[in-house]
């Protein structure tokens, strides 16, 4: 299965962060920001956001003297033991934050062995999970999360899934057309968040965007009832301007 690579702002971020990483990571005893903007060829604007990022996702931590070293969660996840568990707890820590800062329920998914599926998730009583009233796996047309990783693959990944899963008709807005949702999933561009309009389900509106790590498919995705619609593409935003973090911890 081929990908489509075509980069966007978070993995330019994620790019720049690994670099400050590997600088912060190579002096053990320390390392002034001047000393990283010197080596990492950074801004210093530029670097300092990254430091901010870091330092919040406990990567880095700044020392008595105001210099940097590594951080707890970098030490964690950069350990082959117990990598896993450092992982998922990492992953919900941020969807937990992604989830109040957006207001609406946020799930991670993947593309695994030819399937979607959502492999993590954080709602609250006031943020509700989507109902999954039909297989997510089975209904990959009509979701936010399915469009996004269809996206992710070429144009033979995506009829190759089509034709394992029938597009059934789920509400009056649901795409059933091979060709047209082939040719939506075609001249969507990587940079714009994907949107289910009520196509899954009546009453609920969604949109996803795309966190590919090397050749793993994936995407970062929030759900909001019909009556937040209003909401839906400031909050895809802001989701896209966060994805930052989830794409680093999967990087590390």
């Amino acid at each position: 299965m081929a990908l489509r690579h075509e980069p966007t702002a978070p993995y330019h971020s994620i790019r720049d962060a690994l670099r400050v990483l590997e600088t912060v990571a190579r002096h053990t005893t320390g390392v002034t920001d001047t000393e990283i903007a010197r080596e990492t060829g950074l801004r210093l604007e530029r670097l300092t956001t990254l430091l901010r990022m870091l330092r919040r996702e406990a990567y880095v931590e700044q020392i008595a003297d105001g210099a940097y070293v590594t951080g707890a969660a970098f030490a964690r996840l950069g350990s082959a033991e117990g990598h896993e568990e450092a992982l998922r707890e990492k992953l919900q820590h941020t969807l937990d934050r992604l989830r109040d800062c957006v207001g609406a329920a946020v799930y991670i998914s993947r593309y695994i062995d030819g399937e979607v599926k959502v492999t993590q998730y954080a709602d609250s009583p006031a943020t509700p999970k989507v109902n999954e009233w039909v297989d997510f796996r089975c209904s990959a047309h009509a979701t936010a999360v399915g469009k996004s990783l269809l996206t992710q693959l070429d144009h033979d990944g995506r009829r190759d899934h089509l034709a394992r899963h029938k597009m059934a008709r789920l509400t009056s807005r649901t795409i059933t057309s091979d060709r047209l949702l082939l040719s939506r999933l075609a001249s969507q561009p990587p940079t714009v968040p994907v949107l289910d309009l009520q196509e899954y389900a009546l009453g609920t509106v969604c949109a996803a965007v795309p966190i590919t790590a090397g050749s793993s498919v994936g995407c970062l995705a929030l759900s909001l009832p019909v009556e937040h619609a209003h909401r839906l593409r400031r909050a895809a935003d802001t989701l896209n301007r966060s994805a930052a973090p989830l794409l680093l911890s999967l990087t590390i």
